[in-house]
């Protein structure tokens, strides 16, 4: 055994690390008579050869990160089953990506979000989503991703540091191995590994409970004393407009807002669709993968709820006061031997998904937004090479990085990094989503909307870190002090606003592209006036809204489980 592992859950670890790192040379080969031989697009955008399947299993894979699950799963023993609504909106945010912007990614011929803003709008903002999102990488993604894994080595019994050196290598081997290919096929088997994780922990978690109504009777005598939450904290997405942490006003119009940055226009999810034969296998991929952002509700947060519950009965020994150590405790305590390595396996493959596709987007970026434009006459394989160079220059980063990393999760700034996305997302939202159905729109007020909106996320996050830490002393009633009572989800959607009325005066100030530069990456009228035909992706995007009205309902006050 290792730590509290058995042999036989270390054999299932280490199987699942060989099929991957073999999927992933497999997949570097190449076929045919190219084979043994790279290029740019084979190498960044998988040949753009993908399959819907593949598309939808790697962008469900990539969001998913071991963060997300120990989060998620972290908020429903804390009864905040609103944030679960981030994951439900995906699924709408996959459909806005699927029929509206895949098009245009598509027929533009892009590698990168970055070269589209060029060719809607200048240079100009290009440079400045290339330089925002490869910092928002580095800084938040790639960091929180290795430090929640953490949770997932400590649940093997193995220390923090030899865990994360073994992820990262192994992650950084097979991403500079492959490139885009290798991540969206190992991302592909990850899923798999990952729901059957993740299912067998809520299964398991049940029974040893008694079932759905045993954990709804523990859960309603907890709540009758006064310092645990009530019933329907547990089951209810919806919260009053001046909730303090998830008012439904912020969740309905501003959690979409961070969902369009995410889903529809950074290149960390966007570059799987890329990778598409064509516009039809892209945008089923896009449904699919909606339909996969529905299963966290069962998979992730009422795990959470059900180790609430055990621990309520004094069958699960985990402290209330840090909930997201409520799965790796249910994997420890309730999975027999076996299914305990197939569920670390699946939290190892979230991090490793994430990690992988935060390496290859930020190579892609550095490779096509900076080398390139530095040397636009690179041949294919120079650029494959500076693509595997850049991929493990990010790979020592982390390293350098996790010291630092490691003392700022102690403090107060990790909670503020992760409000980044509330507070750089709306300018980038309003500019790619207002471009695409306004050809007046022009670069001098994208260029205006996209750093005024910036300095404004960036007065907020500076604030309230300044604030809390007691850096900053802050009058009542002063414009400081007003600004931070806001919401994050009301915040973003006052930058949205004010972006979108930056970008439309200033617009309208200057002088419009001109047309005939704007076919591939604006609506005509024509497509603007389509009549609504049925088809298989129609009928997929109806059912799919459908799902997620149902859990609206369900999991609202009206619903069957309040």
């Amino acid at each position: 055994m290792l730590g509290n592992l058995h042999f036989v859950d270390l054999g299932i670890i280490l199987l699942y690390f060989a099929l991957i790192l073999w999927i992933a040379w497999w997949v570097s080969r190449g076929s045919g008579k190219n084979k043994g031989e790279r290029d740019s697009k084979d190498y960044f955008l998988a040949g753009k050869s993908a399959g819907w399947f593949v598309i939808g299993a790697s962008l469900f894979a990539s969001n998913i990160g071991s963060e997300i699950i120990i989060g998620v799963s972290g908020a429903g023993a804390r009864a905040e089953m609103p944030q679960a609504n981030f994951e439900i909106i995906a699924a709408l945010m996959l459909i806005l990506l699927g029929w509206v912007f895949v098009p245009f990614y598509l027929r533009s011929g892009v590698y990168t979000m970055p070269e589209f803003l060029e060719i809607r709008y200048s240079k100009a903002c290009r440079n400045y989503l290339s330089v925002v999102s490869i910092l928002a990488y580095v800084i938040t993604k790639i960091s929180l991703i290795i430090f929640a894994g953490a949770l997932v080595f400590e649940t093997m019994g193995i220390s923090f540091w030899t865990g994360a050196i073994i992820t990262i290598v192994a992650t950084g081997f097979y991403t500079v191995l492959g490139g885009l290919k290798a991540v969206i096929y190992t991302d592909m088997i990850q899923t798999f590994i990952l729901l059957a994780g993740t299912g067998a922990v809520t299964y398991f978690g049940l029974m040893q409970i008694g079932g759905w109504d045993s954990m709804l009777d523990t859960i309603a005598q907890a709540a009758t004393k006064p310092e645990n939450p009530p019933v329907e904290s547990f089951f209810n997405l919806w919260r009053p407009a001046d909730d303090s942490s998830y008012p439904w006003t912020g969740m309905l119009f501003g959690a979409p807002i961070l969902g369009v940055w995410y889903w529809c226009t950074d290149q960390f999810i966007v570059q799987r669709t890329l990778s598409a034969k064509d516009i039809s296998n892209a945008r089923k991929g896009s449904l699919f993968a909606g339909f996969l952002k529905l299963l966290p509700v069962f998979i992730f947060f009422i795990p959470g709820v059900i180790a609430y519950a055990l621990a309520q009965k004094g069958m699960l020994s985990f402290s209330l006061e840090n909930p997201d150590h409520a799965l790796p405790a249910m994997i420890n305590n309730f999975l027999p031997i076996g299914l305990k390595g197939l569920a670390i396996s699946g939290l190892l493959a979230a991090l490793m998904s994430s990690l992988s596709s935060a390496f290859n987007s930020s190579s892609t970026l550095i490779t096509f937004d900076f080398y390139k434009q530095y040397k636009p006459g690179a041949s294919e394989k120079e650029l494959v090479w500076v693509g595997q160079v850049a991929t493990l220059i990010l790979v020592i980063a982390s390293f350098i990085w996790i010291p630092f990393m490691k003392t700022l999760m102690g403090g107060g700034l990790f909670h503020y990094l992760q409000s980044v996305q509330a507070y750089i997302s709306p300018p980038i939202a309003a500019v790619f989503l207002f471009g695409l159905f306004f050809k007046w729109i022009n670069a001098r007020g994208a260029i205006i909307a996209l750093w005024s909106g910036f300095a404004l996320g960036m007065l907020r996050l500076f604030t309230e870190y300044m604030s809390k830490e007691g850096l900053l002393e802050i009058k009542s009633g002063s414009l400081l002090q007003l600004m931070l009572d806001i919401n994050f989800l009301h915040y973003a959607i006052f930058l949205f606003i004010f972006s979108v009325l930056v970008l439309m005066l200033f617009s309208k100030w200057g002088t419009p592209k001109k047309e005939e530069l704007l076919k591939l990456v604006t609506f005509s009228k024509n497509e603007l006036n389509v009549k609504f035909k049925w088809s298989t992706d129609t009928v997929l995007t109806l059912i799919l809204i459908a799902c997620v009205l149902l859990l609206w309902i369900v999991f609202s006050p009206l619903g069957i489980i309040n």
